[in-house]
């Protein structure tokens, strides 16, 4: 199973563990920089101990040799942390004084015309060497001094530098992360109370958050919550108005049921039953159509999910429609025509919700259409994909084609025993599938067109 991360953690883990190779980089930085100026001041220190060496040394002649007093010798090594050694030695005497062992670059290609300096070991310590040609006027015998010093005083005082220079940094890193966590646990602290605040909550309490005390980065999050309360609060107003007129529209087909059951049981003879049989069967066929156009309509209605719109050919759905629904268009000799280009045309949508769309235009134009009346189903594109759905009856009254998208209106005077619910479930489907609804006159004196512009 995930375990989920802590806010807080997360925070203070991007924070400080930069922080941390920043220090680490800057300790690998400052050893560097501080190595070289340790190196650079101390250098120099030997430079002029070996540059001190070359007073004694003396040409008679043409022969060279070193005058070193003991005193001026023992000055020289006089060292209290380091120990010093030299060496001075000629291309034809070899060593003139000093010791043997101190090392000298190695390679011809060594360039004289500067101090060398280079690191090296002497007695098993490491050491660090100048070594420098000495120009002299009165012979051509060439000499060099070498002088090697011990590293003592360079570590010491690279320690001092580094240690002033991290002891601070590392407690500035403890300092920062104590005010981080300090300051991340008081930033969250409106979270949590947040938090609190929605799990105190009654599972009834759809009511907002409040934006009181609320960060300007959480308010996002607070109002795609508040968002989804009130899409919650909608649904569930729909869906209880949806029950409420479902149950009054079920209560009058059930009471007639009733009625003329009971009408039956009341004669003895079956020719005087057959009035109320028949009742009873334009109550049940009532019956019925309503509740499959209530559960067309509760599928339709966007309650809290998303449907999963597929392509759908449109052309092949339409047609096969159309031949369906020519045995009932035929009781009424109503002509049901279709005309589309004959190929495919495809839409985005839910197949089974497009089929009850189209037939619930078809059931309303055979319905209320005349009868040897025309019915035309059209199907094309323009800019976008369009179904039209076009008949020749009586048309809609101008002041009722706002109302007839109403659940369970039907016109005043209007023929047959619909239930008002066929042009509110295409609303719903084409406002569930983003297709523009358009509602006119099919013709100067009368008929119905409804044209429906699906998206791209």
């Amino acid at each position: 199973m995930h375990k989920n991360r802590s806010l807080k953690t997360e925070i203070l883990f991007r924070l400080v563990i930069p922080l941390i190779f920043f220090v680490i980089f800057d300790a690998v930085l400052s050893y560097f920089v501080t190595l070289h100026y340790v190196d650079d001041a101390y250098d120099r220190w030997l430079l002029d101990s070996a540059r001190s060496l070359t007073q004694e040394i003396k040409v008679r002649e043409g022969k060279v040799f070193v005058e070193l007093p003991t005193a001026a010798l023992e000055i020289f090594k006089w060292d209290d942390q380091d120990k010093t050694y030299f060496k001075i030695n000629s291309s034809e005497q070899e060593i003139l004084a000093g010791d043997n062992l101190v090392p000298e670059p190695l390679g011809p290609e060594t360039d004289w015309s500067h101090p060398v300096y280079f690191n090296d070991k002497m007695y098993g310590e490491p050491v660090r060497v100048v070594s420098m040609l000495i120009p002299l006027d009165k012979t051509p015998e060439k000499v060099f001094v070498h002088v090697a010093e011990t590293l003592n005083k360079r570590k010491a005082m690279m320690t001092d530098i580094l240690l002033a220079d991290l002891i601070p940094q590392i407690g500035l890193i403890l300092l920062t992360g104590l005010l981080l966590l300090t300051g991340i646990k008081k930033g969250l602290k409106p979270l949590h109370l947040l938090a609190d605040q929605i799990a105190q909550r009654s599972s009834r309490d759809l009511s907002p958050i409040p934006e009181a005390h609320i960060f300007l980065e959480v308010r996002t999050l607070t109002d795609t919550i508040n968002e989804l309360l009130e899409a919650h609060t909608q649904a569930i107003a729909t869906q209880q108005r949806f029950i409420a007129n479902a149950a009054h529209q079920l209560r009058t087909p059930l009471a007639g049921l009733k009625l003329q059951a009971e009408r039956a049981l009341r004669e003895q003879e079956v020719s005087a039953m057959q009035p109320a049989l028949q009742q009873i069967q334009n109550s049940a066929d009532r019956m019925s159509h309503l509740t499959t156009q209530l559960l067309v309509l509760a599928r339709s209605e966007p309650i809290i999910r998303e449907y999963e719109l597929l392509p759908v050919d449109l052309y092949t759905l339409a047609k096969q429609i159309c031949i369906d629904w020519v045995p009932k268009a035929l009781q009424r000799n109503i002509e049901l025509s279709f005309e589309s280009t004959k190929k495919p045309l495809y839409v985005q949508g839910d197949e089974i919700l497009l089929r009850e769309l189209l037939a619930n235009l078809l059931d309303n134009a055979i319905a209320y259409g005349y009868e040897n009346g025309n019915i035309l189903v059209r199907l094309h594109r323009d800019q976008a994909p369009c179904l039209t759905v076009e008949d020749d009856g009586p048309g809609i009254p101008e002041n009722e084609m706002k109302r007839i998208f109403e659940r369970f209106y039907r016109i005043p005077g209007s023929p047959g025993n619909g239930c008002g619910l066929g042009l509110a479930i295409v609303k719903e489907i084409a406002d569930l599938h983003k297709a523009s609804f358009e509602l006119s006159r099919s013709a100067a004196n009368g008929g119905t067109r409804i044209k429906l512009t699906f998206k791209k």
